[in-house]
C-alpha cells in the first residue's frame, strides 16, 4: 500500500525502506550448510527469545542495552515492516522500535513458533499467533484500546560470528488492526471510492 502511495499510518518511528538482501550478500544458498554452524545460530536466537521472554515476564518496559548486547552486534541491523520501519545500531533500535513496542503495548504473550528452522548462519522462525498482546496508544501512532490482538511474526535472521547482525521481521499488522477493528482494505477501498 506504501508503495502505490496509499499509506494507511502515521508515519514510522524508523526509516520506511524496501528491505535489501543480507550485507554479506550470501542469502540464497544452493548448497549444504554446516550443521555446526546452523547449531550455533539455532543457539544464539534461541538465547535472545529467552532473554526478551523473560523481560516480558518481568514486566519492565525499557529493556537494558546489556540485554541485547549479549546476543546482538552493536552494529545491527533490523528491517521492520512498514509502519515501524529499519533502523541501525543498537541505540537506534531501542529508540525507533524497542521502547515504542515495549512501553505501547501491554500484556505481551509469546504464543511460540510453528517452526524455527536454522541453517548455516541463517535461521528463521515463524507464529500463527507468535505474540499476543494489548496496545496502550502510540504504537503505531494509533490509540490504546482493551483488545489483545495477535502478532502474526516471521522472523529471519542472520549471524556474523557468535552474535546477531541483521533481522528481516515481517508482521502482519493487517491482522493485528483488523482484530481491533480497524480494517485498513476496506477503509481503503471506501476512501477510493473502490466496490467490495
Amino acid at each position: 500500500m506504501h508503495q502505490a502511495g496509499c499509506y494507511p499510518l502515521p508515519p514510522s518511528t524508523a526509516a520506511d525502506i524496501i528491505q535489501p538482501g543480507p550485507r554479506t550478500n550470501d542469502g540464497v544458498m544452493l548448497e549444504a550448510q554446516s550443521s555446526v554452524e546452523g547449531e550455533k545460530t539455532l543457539t544464539l536466537v534461541n538465547k535472545m527469545i529467552a532473554d526478551l521472554s523473560e523481560l516480558n515476564i518481568s514486566g519492565e518496559s525499557h529493556c537494558p542495552p546489556e540485554v541485547l548486547q549479549k546476543t546482538w552486534h552493536d552494529d545491527m541491523i533490523w528491517y521492520g515492516p512498514t509502519g515501524i520501519g529499519a533502523t541501525y545500531t543498537i541505540p537506534r533500535y531501542q529508540e525507533q522500535h524497542q521502547h515504542p513496542f515495549r512501553t505501547h503495548l501491554k500484556d505481551k504473550v509469546f504464543n511460540g513458533h510453528v517452526a524455527r528452522v536454522a541453517e548455516g548462519n541463517y535461521l528463521g522462525f515463524f507464529g500463527w499467533a507468535n505474540l499476543t498482546n494489548t496496545p496502550t496508544g502510540g504504537f503505531l501512532g494509533l490509540p490504546g484500546n482493551d483488545v489483545r490482538a495477535d502478532m502474526r511474526v516471521v522472523d529471519i535472521y542472520r549471524r556474523d560470528g557468535d552474535k546477531l547482525a541483521e533481522n528481516w521481521v515481517f508482521i502482519d499488522l493487517l491482522h493485528w488492526l483488523s482484530m481491533q477493528g480497524l480494517d485498513v482494505l476496506q477503509r481503503l477501498r471506501e476512501q477510493r471510492g473502490i466496490p467490495d
